[in-house]
């Protein structure tokens, strides 16, 4: 969380691809849980005290992460920046206390799993097990020679920018409103990170998949084998079925998140969830 982020880039570049990867989709994630587990329901009068300072300090995030993602060349370090950016999503929705910022904040963290693991798996991973680099500008054009690479990539790269029908979309689409019945200032002020998001992601799509004038040479790549496609699969099952039918998944969490709510805000009614009026 900003501004105490610091550590994360340095962790992501000196960690294994395997480290990196439980980094992103299950450690980074302690976090926001203990908010959700012990500062919401054991201190509520200090949760309502910093609350507004929490939720700019996130809006913040959001912006400052998709900027600084959006400026570098190091595949791991931009990935580490999109997730302080993501996780600010997470921050937000969960200091908005009603039931749709809470429910988005815990789809943004289960998202953020399986996308961002995916990214840096997929992305650094394989990238740095055939070409042993992490520069972008030395993957340039890999996708023309890769092509089962690139669709992942790119569908991997929609989700992290939230592209309706994905799985990030519902989650960030969920804290905005439920921070904009708090803020609509706040919720405002977080659109040049959403559209920060969109450029790096779009970016990173373009540069790796067909690059410019004068890519390297990648002649000899190959393209995923049977074994990581299988590997990717479930993935992609997941980022379709919660972007698409997301009701499932919002219905199991629906009753805690109400009773986390009259926790730490009991003033607050029993509100049925949000997409239910949508027919989801």
């Amino acid at each position: 969380m900003f501004p105490f982020h610091t550590w994360l880039p340095a962790a992501h570049v000196e960690a294994p691809t395997a480290g990196s990867v439980l980094l992103a989709s299950v450690l980074l994630k302690m976090g926001t849980y203990g908010f959700l587990r012990f500062a919401l329901p054991i201190t509520p009068h200090a949760v309502h005290t910093f609350a507004p300072y929490v939720m700019w300090l996130s809006v913040v995030a959001i912006i400052y992460g998709g900027f600084a993602a959006l400026a570098q060349t190091d595949l791991k370090k931009l990935v580490a920046y999109s997730s302080v950016s993501h996780m600010g999503f997470a921050t937000l929705g969960i200091f908005a206390l009603n039931p749709a910022g809470l429910e988005g904040a815990a789809l943004v963290m289960l998202n953020h799993g399986i996308t961002t693991g995916a990214l840096v798996h997929l992305v650094v991973g394989l990238i740095y097990e055939r070409l042993h680099t992490r520069d972008l500008a030395a993957a340039a054009g890999i996708g023309m020679f890769m092509p089962v690479f690139s669709f992942m990539f790119g569908l991997f790269c929609l989700s992290s920018l939230a592209f309706p029908g994905t799985n990030s979309f519902i989650g960030e689409f969920l804290v905005l409103a439920g921070g904009f019945k708090v803020s609509k200032l706040m919720i405002a002020c977080t659109i040049p990170g959403i559209v920060a998001a969109a450029a790096y992601n779009l970016r990173m799509v373009q540069k790796l998949a067909w690059g410019g004038t004068k890519n390297p040479d990648h002649t000899g790549l190959k393209d995923l084998n049977f074994r990581e496609f299988v590997m990717f699969a479930p993935l992609v099952v997941f980022i379709f079925w919660i972007g698409l039918q997301p009701q499932p998944f919002i219905r199991i969490m629906h009753a805690s998140v109400l009773h986390l709510v009259q926790q730490a805000n009991p003033a607050c009614p029993s509100l049925p969830p949000l997409l239910s009026s949508l027919n989801w």
